[in-house]
Formats: C-alpha cells, sequence, structure tokens
C-alpha cells in the first residue's frame, strides 16, 4: 500500500506549495516535498529513514514533536491542528502550525501520517505586535478618555462662575512692562508665579500667559487654594481612589492629572497649607504623585502658573511657607501693578467695563461726566480693578438716563494711601476692614463685603480669620 500511495500522490506532493511531510507509523520521516525540504533547509538524505526526532543521533531536530504526534493525535480522529515553536537549527525560532491526517490501511490500522506544515511566524509575531499595540492604544484612549471626561466635568463648573475680566485693559508703561514679561516667558515651560494684591487681575495674566503657549489647545485648569478647607486641598490637586476617605464614593482625578500637558493655575498659593507643600514640590521637581488611598506613582507634564497677594519670601523667612518651594515657584515673577500706579487707564477700563456692565443689565450708558471721570481718577483704588468694577456696577444700577451717575462716595483722604513700609497682608487686612466697616460688618448678601470684595463669603470668612480680623 505504501509504494502505490506513493507512486499515485508523489507528483500531487510536489505541486503543493505548502511544507508537507509523510510519516510511517513509527513517525520516521517516509518522504517530503520540495517545499518542505526548502523551507526548514534540510536535504532528503539527512530526513528521510529516519525518526522526526531522533533523541540519540538529532538526525532532524523538532524537538517534542515526536510526544505531540504521539500524544495529542488519539485514535479516533482523523485530523488535529496544533502550533510548536522552537529554535531550530538550520532556519532559527520559527513558529510552525501544523495539521496532521491518518492514512489507514484496509484493516483500520496507521499506515502513513500526512503532517502538512506552514511557517506562521511573522503573522503571529505580527498579530502578537498587533494585541501588544491594541492594547497600550487602549489604554491610553482609557487614559484619555478619563482625563477629557475629568476636564469637561471641571469646565462645566467653571461655566458655572463669572469671571471679573475678560481680557486686561490698559495701555500704561506699567501695563505694556507685565505684556512685555508675558511675551518672553509665555512659549516656554517655565513655571511662572504672579505676584500683586488683590484686585489686580493676577488671573488675567496666567490666562494670557497659558493663550500664547504651546498648551493653548488645552484649557486652563484653576485651582483656588484658599476656596476649599486644608481637608479637601489633597483630593482637589492629586485625586483620590474609592473609599480612600469617608465620603470618597468613586475615584476622581485630581485638578494635576485634568492638567496633564496643559497649564495648572494655583491661585492663593500662599494658603496652600504647609504640610501639602511637599507634595506640590515633588510634582513640580519630578511630575510625580500619587493620589489619596494609591501607592501607585503617577507622572504628568503640567506647567504651574502660580498666584499670590502675599510676600512669600517673608512667609518662608518666618517658617509659614517652605523656602525651597518659594524657590522653585519664584524662577521667573511677574507683578501685576496696582489700579493706583496705573491711572492713565482708567478712562480705558471705565469705559470697557460700563459697556459690559450696561449690555447686561439691559441699560444704555453714552456719557460719562467729566466730575465723575475726574473722581474715578483721584480714588486711590485699594481694592484695585475689582473694586472699581463693583462701583461702575453700582453707578450704572444707580443711573436711570444715559449718564452715568456714581452711587459711591470716594473722597477719601490720601492718609488712607498704604505706607510703603506695610506689608501686604497689613494692607489687605485694613482694606478688608474699612469694607465690612462700611458695610455694617455685614458679611455676606446684597451690598455686603463679599459682594464688594468680589468674593465668595466662605473665602471671606477664611481671609478674615487668617488675617485675625473679628467684629468689635
Amino acid at each position: 500500500m505504501l509504494k502505490d500511495f506513493l507512486e499515485i500522490h508523489n507528483s500531487i506532493l510536489r505541486s503543493i506549495r505548502e511544507p508537507l511531510i509523510l510519516l510511517d507509523r513509527d513517525l520516521k520521516v517516509v518522504t517530503a516535498n520540495s517545499s518542505f525540504y526548502r523551507t526548514f533547509n534540510v536535504k532528503p538524505a539527512k530526513t528521510e529513514g529516519v525518526l522526526i526526532y531522533d533523541l540519540g543521533n538529532r538526525q532532524w531536530d523538532i524537538p517534542k514533536l515526536r510526544k505531540l504526534l504521539e500524544d495529542i493525535l488519539p485514535q479516533n480522529t482523523n485530523f488535529h491542528d496544533f502550533e510548536v515553536e522552537h529554535e531550530f537549527e538550520t532556519i532559527g525560532r520559527k513558529i510552525m502550525h501544523l495539521n496532521a491526517r491518518r492514512i489507514y490501511d484496509q484493516v483500520n490500522q496507521t499506515q502513513l501520517i500526512l503532517l502538512a506544515i506552514e511557517d506562521v511566524t511573522e503573522s503571529e509575531y505580527y498579530k502578537k505586535h498587533l494585541e501588544k499595540l491594541v492594547e497600550e492604544r487602549t489604554a491610553e484612549i482609557r487614559k484619555l478618555k478619563e482625563q477629557l471626561e475629568a476636564e469637561r466635568a471641571y469646565l462645566q463648573e467653571e461655566i458655572k462662575l463669572v469671571y471679573n475680566y475678560e481680557d486686561i485693559v490698559g495701555n500704561s508703561d506699567a501695563l505694556k512692562y507685565v505684556f512685555f514679561k508675558v511675551e518672553q516667558i509665555a512659549n516656554t515651560d517655565t513655571n511662572v508665579l504672579v505676584l500683586g494684591e488683590t484686585g489686580t487681575g493676577k488671573e488675567l495674566v496666567a490666562r494670557a500667559i497659558h493663550g500664547t503657549s504651546l498648551r493653548k489647545n488645552r484649557a486652563l485648569v484653576k485651582m483656588n487654594c484658599a476656596a476649599l478647607p486644608s481637608n479637601l486641598i489633597e483630593s482637589e490637586l492629586f485625586g483620590h481612589e474609592k473609599g480612600a476617605f469617608t465620603g470618597a464614593q468613586s475615584r476622581r482625578l485630581g485638578r494635576f492629572e485634568v492638567s496633564d500637558g496643559a497649564t495648572l493655575f494655583l491661585d492663593e498659593i500662599g494658603e496652600l497649607p504647609l504640610e501639602l507643600q511637599p507634595k506640590l514640590l515633588r510634582v513640580i521637581e519630578d511630575g510625580e504623585f500619587e493620589r489619596l488611598g494609591s501607592s501607585e506613582t503617577r507622572k504628568v507634564n503640567v506647567r504651574i502658573i502660580a498666584a499670590t497677594n502675599r510676600d512669600l519670601q517673608l512667609e518662608a523667612q518666618k517658617g509659614a511657607f517652605r523656602e525651597d518651594l518659594w524657590y522653585r515657584l519664584n524662577i521667573f515673577p511677574i507683578t501685576m501693578p496696582p489700579l493706583r500706579d496705573r491711572m492713565d487707564d482708567i478712562p480705558l477700563l471705565v469705559n470697557f467695563y460700563i459697556d459690559r456692565i450696561s449690555r447686561r443689565l439691559g441699560k444704555v450708558i453714552r456719557v460719562v461726566p467729566a466730575g465723575v471721570m475726574d473722581a474715578l481718577r483721584q480714588y486711590h483704588w485699594p481694592g484695585n480693578v475689582r473694586e472699581l468694577e463693583n462701583v461702575l456696577e453700582r453707578a450704572v444700577i444707580n443711573s436711570s438716563g444715559p449718564k452715568l451717575r456714581l452711587a459711591d462716595d470716594l473722597k477719601k483722604s490720601h492718609k488712607d494711601l498704604p505706607r510703603s513700609e506695610q506689608t501686604l497682608e497689613h494692607i489687605e487686612r485694613d482694606y478688608i476692614r474699612r469694607v465690612l466697616e462700611q458695610t455694617g460688618w455685614k458679611v455676606s448678601g446684597k451690598n455686603s463685603a463679599a459682594e464688594i470684595l468680589g468674593l465668595d463669603r466662605s473665602t471671606l470668612r477664611a481671609r478674615m480669620r487668617k488675617l485675625n480680623i473679628r467684629k468689635p
């Protein structure tokens, strides 16, 4: 039967392009087609008549193939497919797909085994590479989706806020110098420290830097370090895992993860609790942090713009602020000048805010009397641009016709001007106290101190505690 089979099928074996090999019942090589010899780089004389794997002589090297054929091919089946990966002596490491078929004699005994072999090395390697690539891309997409969802949630919260400014308005030399500093630093990744009194527009400087930077296509993420209780700031900045603390019902990304690849604006950085400052320093230096409740270190690429109305160098000397953190933040400081040092900008600011406020309130103000403009230019504006906007809004509300009428008495003596030797903290304390006295110590509500100062009531109360301001 063997001879007849070979004579009948020999021409067929030669015509088939995939490697084929015929084995007898003892798994000795009977014959093979030319594709087999070419694929495995062996000659008929070295293979035919020998075991497919001769442990003693190693005449033809496919380790374990004999055992696979003996163990895997059960007597009651005609076909079986499997793969073997091996470092072949003649062709190196390959992955071979094998298809075995039994050829029986007249008494249903195995006479021959036809073994079809396919080299799937490249396709398998490609498949594994593709699977790995898909896995990596899926993880990356998952991370980006999570980040975008967090950013979307953040922006939805930001939309609810009413910003005091839409742009930096002015043409004074002091403001032109700020513009020059912004242009200098915008296209770098250097962290920036924006200094200035309350109400000068430090956030506007941060937005100007971000808006002209290479990161402008992403949102500017904002965090006010004075607006939250100290026990929540860490979670807001660095995020938390589910169950990290009481009330943490789900995982949440912090501002650093939301702003990965973008810019994070840390307002009132001087209010950051001392115990959190080492963690912030680590992110600035290494870009690494851990979420609350997690030991996994995460890496981010975030540009930080910090702002404060406090003298951080003095705070560092007093031990209220880490000196090494101050050095890392103070690489490129920009000081926003107080309004009293840019009085030439008053007419531009007045026109800008009157136009915006009038449209919002549905009024038309066409005339600003010279006396009103003089009063506005002669006032020393301890609350800076924020106070100016609040004064103008009350004036627009108070005006029944097209002519602007002030609702505030701005005839303050120059003795109220802050003394040059006073610190920002002293200036802030004095100004908040004066506004509280003016409103009869009304902290919140209409015509309250919080409304005049442009602060949230909880923020104002926190500042009062910080500055030790108490009702007499």
